[in-house]
């Protein structure tokens, strides 16, 4: 196997994994707990799930071709409290995921040398994948942490529990 479809191959089972334990979380979780804050200045599971989408379609959107961060993204509306079911939040999570998944899927060996730009800010294709890496995996973990609060002693374990 080339570099290339190692790195592709690599990178999209991460991401996947994520993308799982995002939805393994909110299949423990009733739709008004997706909304859950615990004081005002902390997010709830929807406002990270709005700001991964709107992330996600942002950056992954003509990946190649424009910068990550669009003019009609509304990153500050993504962390405002709105009143999304449950079915649309997760119908924005799909979106998002598919958007990120495809886009690397469709990347060739060339591209990953290739440069791209967020914020207006220069990053190498595998970088701007590095920082995404980076970020999706830290927002799922407080969606898990918020879920396990919420589920107290209901919560279903995502790996291996203590003591196993």
């Amino acid at each position: 196997m080339s570099f290339h479809s190692t790195y592709i191959a690599s990178t999209l089972k991460r991401f996947t994994i994520y993308k799982d334990l995002g939805e393994k979380t909110f299949a423990q979780l009733e739709e008004a707990d997706l909304h859950y804050r615990p004081n005002e200045t902390s997010n709830s599971i929807a406002i990270i799930i709005q700001h991964m989408a709107g992330n996600m379609i942002s950056r992954w959107t003509d990946f190649l071709t424009t910068d990550g961060e669009k003019e009609n993204r509304g990153r500050d509306a993504e962390f405002e409290p709105g009143n999304l079911s449950k079915d649309e939040l997760l119908d924005g999570w799909q979106r998002g995921w598919s958007c990120c998944l495809t886009a690397i899927q469709n990347l060739t060996e060339a591209d990953l040398e290739a440069t791209v730009y967020i914020r207006g800010e220069a990053l190498t294709v595998i970088d701007a994948i590095q920082r995404q890496l980076a970020h999706y995996p830290y927002h799922v973990g407080q969606i898990i942490y918020i879920g396990k609060i919420l589920k107290d002693g209901d919560w279903e374990n995502l790996s291996m529990p203590k003591k196993k």
